[in-house]
């Protein structure tokens, strides 16, 4: 017998709207359609008790999660893992970051995020590489002893790479790679996103023509927006093409600059939640090391001894609260900035619209935003 399962008495988010008032009914598992009532008379009945029944989250930025960093071991094992901390957090999918580091390290990374999707991990969505072809002058908490130029044979690895993986994402500097290999890459249909630069603002929008559509976590390690020189932050808010990450911890960026960037960029590009989470994630842990450095967990921070921001302690739901709370966002459009947002970027469809929807990719938010769980655990 097929189980009938009736969401009641919260709202449910389909990754645009936002619907009160309404039940969301469940058969086999899959979503069927919202209606004003509970209108079986056999089915589960699941009080949200004012919670919000939403598509799950998004987060094209995760370095680490359950006590380990992809860094340390990039290995299907590890990927497991953080990835089930995150789906603990209401992170379905994610996109697990390999920052700077060796290209040994770097071909490790790939080949576990290949074989992660051949054994179908839960959750991973593809890989994203931050660096190592990056800006030395504003590498933040990457090593700089692995920061070079994009050589031919990279190239040619990461457009071999593309087409085993559902979605590459890849940061980059104008500083260490060309206009003609952003151009191939992006027609491999990587995804390439300018973060950790100093270049300037003219320099950032060729870098747009020849297919650059992301930045990474905006406003920092990156060339702001200055009276003369508007800078990479100049680009992000006011091209169109790209779309932007955005740590909205209230640490990384005031809420304030927050407000006026939301307020200020230009379509059909978005802003979106990233959590740029490290191996604290899902756990209690005051501390860990990164490449041999110790890094702090203090009062939501997570730093290196000098204080430079090393990743952050957030999850997404503590990012949306920033933002409808803090920033003063709609509380539609902060629920897109985690879902339906980064999902387009990927190619990944985030809607309750249709009968393919599962439940078992849903997740149950608490009406005050302090957490989110999967819908049935």
């Amino acid at each position: 017998m097929t189980t009938t399962q009736v969401f009641c008495n919260g709202q449910v988010f389909d990754g645009e709207k936002l619907h009160s008032g309404k039940c969301a009914i469940f058969r086999g598992g899959f979503f069927v359609g919202l209606s004003n009532a509970n209108l079986s008379t056999d089915a589960q009945v699941i009080d949200l008790e004012g919670d919000i029944l939403s598509v799950g989250y998004v987060d094209l930025q995760v370095n680490g999660g359950d006590g380990l960093l992809f860094n340390d071991d990039p290995s299907v094992a590890t990927l497991a893992r953080i990835a089930r901390a995150h789906r603990s957090l209401g992170a379905m999918r994610i996109l697990p970051t390999l920052i700077t580091d060796t290209p040994e390290k770097t071909r490790a990374a790939v080949s576990a995020a290949k074989a992660a999707i051949e054994e179908e991990v839960p959750g991973i969505a593809g890989l994203h590489l931050e660096g190592p072809h990056i800006s030395d002058a504003r590498k933040g908490a990457h090593d700089g002893a692995f920061i070079r130029s994009m050589a031919a044979e990279d190239l040619e690895f990461l457009l071999e790479a593309r087409q085993s993986l559902p979605a590459l994402k890849v940061t980059v500097a104008p500083e260490n790679v060309t206009p003609e290999q952003v151009s191939q890459m992006a027609n491999a249909g990587i995804l390439v996103s300018l973060g950790h630069t100093d270049a300037s603002f003219e320099t950032c929008l060729a870098y747009v023509d020849a297919g650059a559509r992301m930045v990474t976590h905006l406003f920092n390690a990156m060339s702001q927006l200055g009276n003369r020189q508007p800078g990479l932050v100049g680009a992000a808010l006011g091209s169109g093409a790209l779309s932007a990450g955005l740590i909205a911890d209230g640490i990384h960026v005031h809420p304030a600059t927050m407000r006026m960037a939301m307020q200020a960029k230009n379509g059909p590009g978005r802003i979106f939640l990233v959590s740029d989470a490290m191996a604290v994630a899902g756990t209690n842990l005051d501390e860990f090391r990164l490449q041999g450095r110790r890094i702090m967990r203090r009062n939501g921070r997570l730093t290196l001894e000098n204080g430079t921001l090393a990743g952050a302690d957030l999850d997404l739901t503590g990012a949306i609260r920033v933002l409808a709370n803090d920033v003063g966002v709609p509380s539609d459009v902060a629920l897109q900035a985690a879902t339906s947002a980064p999902a387009r970027m990927i190619g990944l469809e985030a809607t309750l619209i249709d009968g393919e929807t599962q439940l078992s990719d849903l997740i149950r938010i608490s009406k005050d935003l302090t957490n989110a769980q999967p819908a049935l655990s």
